[in-house]
């Protein structure tokens, strides 16, 4: 037993339990945590950011590299409120991030303690920070603090991945026991969730009999580490692959077996090969509304008439949005080895002029694409830049996507071949995302390059975090598509109502308005360009990366030209004033809902 504050307990416990970076801003609420990272026995590098919004986002794109967690501290009050974003995001995607924050001390409760939360409940934060976790504790004594370390890492390293929340008093932190920290190893299940034999069994016949199978990938996917062997599972039964959001990379989009995403903005072949497919493989997959076209029978998916064989270790997932005809509870690298053992002594077949199928629609895709990839008009379209990068850009490199247009553009147009090398605040969408994330991608892969691809309303939003990039010798490039606006809002709310409001960024004349990207960038010490001629493009942005410094590249973008392609469909409703056809249209596809 050693005599510990609460904060030591802390920091001694992350650096036990293979911690690598700490993340946050160390306001008053908890300074007494914060110090111990300064002791020798618990010394975690830690990074300062400028909104704690960010840390959280950092520790989340660090994880997705990685699949390690890592942490992210805060105050109490709005220090602690400003994590709400980041929790949500990586409660929405399924990934680890563990939060720290303050709390006022145990005998100040509810007297109205500077930010503190109190006049429904006293400290009413731990209310906010339950709807965002995967589980939240509230600690009340030094004592409780080795235990309750240990359940966090196990909610986090067990089941469904999720970030987890902790509050912890100001006078928790202060105080000192005789305790001792928990042996990790000791205090998680061993093993892995394992399918039922029977579901397997199952699925085997069904993928035997099966016509017009087609494989669904997401995040989950990638999670487990099962992208071998949903490899080995398609190319040994001659199944196309389709990605969601968050399943990118799992599955390499140069395979001939590759068809592409699906959902509202996913892309032609995939939508027109999963909507018609007889059994649907779906492999951590939780169908939501962008990636099932709102569920609309036949543009993103039908089923039924078409089954599906449903893989996720959440068993409330399964049947949640589509009837399964076999639902396997189990960690997705095992349920799909285990289906490839039931199929391994038949015959690979053939499936000939399915495959032709695929093969010709993608060569149709293919040109669709290269009408806004290869385009020369200036500014740019929002997919040139992502033709120009993937020719530079490393095999193995890793792209960070912000939201909008930049998010879908990206999804359709730039392919990646390894898992991991492609991430996006997928389910929660979250603008400011893209700019923190990538730097924790690069923590996580320093010998990678690591570039974050984003659009300016979006980058605005945490665009200041980029100073960390100087401070910290994290060499992350840029890439700032300016186009002085959400053109992305903008799009939507003219194809609803013939107008928009609040989207586009002017001066009072209605002259577009940006602020000098590439001064910002060098305001922060970052080395910086702006492209001002398609044939300067390319060589600027493999200057960029192979300078291995901290950069940013501006790149002027047309407000009008078009973002992703929309051959999915996503249940957005008409309001009852617009009495034309869109009104026809939305019912018609409303009625072809599935998920009720």
């Amino acid at each position: 037993m050693t005599k510990l504050t609460g904060g030591q307990i802390v920091a001694q416990a992350l650096k036990s339990y293979g911690v690598e970076y700490v993340a946050g801003i160390p306001g008053h609420g908890i300074w007494s945590l914060t110090d111990a990272f300064l002791d020798e026995d618990s010394k975690i590098p830690f990074i300062y950011t400028f909104h704690e919004q960010s840390a959280v986002h950092i520790a989340d794109g660090y994880y997705r590299v990685t699949g390690k967690p890592m942490a992210a501290v805060t105050s109490i009050g709005a220090g602690a409120s400003n994590t709400v974003i980041g929790m949500a995001t990586a409660y929405t995607d399924s990934t680890n991030v563990l939060v720290i924050t303050g709390g006022p001390p145990t005998h100040m409760r509810g007297h109205g303690l500077l930010q503190e939360l109190e006049r429904f409940t006293a400290n009413s934060f731990p209310k906010v920070a339950e709807a965002v976790s995967k589980r939240h504790w509230t600690v009340s004594r030094v004592e409780e603090l080795p235990f309750i370390m240990q359940r966090l890492f196990s909610s986090m390293l067990t089941g469904r991945p999720g970030p987890v929340h902790v509050e912890i008093p100001m006078d928790v932190q202060a105080e000192r026991a005789d305790v001792e920290i928990h042996d990790l190893a000791k205090r998680l299940p061993v093993g892995q969730a394992f399918p039922d034999p029977s579901a397997t069994t199952a699925a085997g016949e069904l993928i035997k009999y099966a016509q017009r199978p087609v494989i669904v990938v997401g995040g989950g996917t990638i999670t487990a580490n099962a992208t071998d062997e949903v490899l080995t599972l398609a190319e040994k039964w001659n199944i196309p692959v389709v990605t969601t959001w968050n399943g990118k990379s799992a599955f390499p989009e140069d395979h001939d077996l590759f068809a592409g995403s699906v959902g509202q903005t996913g892309t032609i072949p995939g939508n027109a090969m999963a909507s018609t497919s007889d059994l649907v493989i779906a492999i951590g997959c939780r169908f939501t509304d962008w990636s099932a076209s709102s569920y609309a029978q036949g543009v993103s998916f039908s089923i039924p008439p078409g089954k599906l064989i449903h893989i996720d270790i959440d068993p409330q997932e399964i049947g949640k949005n589509y009837p399964a005809e076999v639902g396997i509870v189990a960690d997705a690298r095992h349920a799909v080895a285990a289906i490839n053992t039931e199929l391994d002594s038949e015959a690979t077949p053939e499936r000939a002029e399915y495959l032709a199928e695929l093969a010709e629609k993608k060569a149709e895709w293919e040109t669709k694409l290269a009408t806004r990839r290869d385009s020369d008009r200036f500014p740019f379209t929002f997919q040139r830049p992502l033709g120009a990068l993937r020719k530079v850009l490393p095999r193995n490199g890793i792209v960070v996507v912000g939201s909008g247009n930049a998010q879908g553009a990206v999804k359709q147009t730039f392919p990646v071949y390894e898992p991991r090398t492609h991430l996006t605040s997928g389910g929660f969408s979250s603008m400011g995302w893209a700019v923190p994330a990538a730097i924790g991608a690069k923590l996580g892969a320093p010998d990678r390059p690591v570039v974050c691809i984003v659009g300016d309303g979006d980058f605005l939003m945490t665009s200041q975090e980029i100073g960390l990039c100087v401070t910290n010798n994290i060499p992350v490039v840029f890439l700032v598509q300016d186009n002085s606006g959400f053109m992305s809002i903008r799009g939507g709310q003219r194809k609803q109502t013939d107008r928009h409001i609040g989207v586009e960024f002017n001066l009072p004349d209605g002259t577009p308005y940006s602020p000098d990207y590439k001064a910002l960038g060098e305001a922060f010490g970052l080395k910086s360009y702006r492209v001002n001629a398609p044939d300067e493009l390319e060589d600027i942005l493999r200057e960029a990366i192979e300078s291995n410094q901290p950069a940013l590249v501006e790149i002027p973008t047309d407000r009008d030209a078009a973002g992703p392609w929309v051959p999915g469909w996503w249940d957005f409703p008409v309001p009852a004033y617009i009495e034309d056809e869109r009104q026809d249209e939305y019912r018609e596809f409303r009625d072809r809902e599935q998920h009720l």
